[in-house]
């Protein structure tokens, strides 16, 4: 499978956080525009990229219960979705801030269709997919394990949301979709449940 290096995130921006916060929507229409590597450097590491060390661990932009880190978190790229990526199915390495490949053909109608045709996924160039482990924090919090990994998708989805802010990119929270169907589309081992969507894309003229 192919692997992808991915530009160095951006640790400042012109954008304050207040800011973000302030302005920051659902929004759920694209432009046909192509969405840059930069920017989903920038997306996937505030998801779930590596900012700091602790006790010989690698933490990550958003916090976890216990570092037990559940999420693993794929992209999924549309036909002419991005100039720098060929279609498919890409796992995001938190380590070393790159991609690797997963499924090197289009699954973008498939994974629509398992979305349930909402337009918002069927018409965005990329969508961030949230898939979780749950066994990986409920061995270590049997009685609260699964509310912490809810809990941890939430932390990453706001984060994206306000990366997508802060570089004047359209998206929205999907939680509607046949999780069997999608977990077909995407070819999902039997540990990872797929739990949340992002669809991004840039603006376009219609009001989202």
């Amino acid at each position: 499978m192919a692997s992808v290096e991915l530009p160095e995130p951006a640790v400042d921006g012109s954008t304050s956080i207040e800011r973000a916060i302030a302005t920051r929507q659902s929004r759920r229409s694209f432009a046909r525009t192509p969405i840059e590597i930069e920017d989903v450097s920038q997306i996937l590491w505030a998801a779930q990229g590596c900012t700091h060390e602790r006790d010989g661990v690698e933490m990550r932009a958003a916090p976890s219960a216990g570092a037990t880190y559940p999420l693993t978190v794929f992209l999924e790229v549309a036909p002419s979705g991005s100039e720098q990526l060929t279609p498919g199915l890409y796992r995001y390495e938190s380590e070393r801030h790159g991609l690797e490949a997963t499924l090197e053909t289009a699954i973008h109608d498939e994974f629509a269709a398992a979305s349930l045709g909402q337009a918002v996924v069927d018409t965005a160039p990329v969508t961030v997919v949230l898939t979780a482990d749950y066994d990986r924090t409920c061995r270590q919090y049997p009685t609260h394990g699964e509310r912490y990994v809810h809990m941890e998708a939430g932390h990453v989805a706001e984060n994206v949301h306000l990366v997508c802010e802060s570089r004047r990119l359209n998206t929205c929270p999907v939680g509607a979709f046949s999780e069997r169907d999608l977990a077909d589309a995407l070819s999902l081992p039997d540990r990872l449940a797929p739990l949340y969507l992002l669809p991004v894309g840039h603006p376009s003229s219609l009001p989202g």
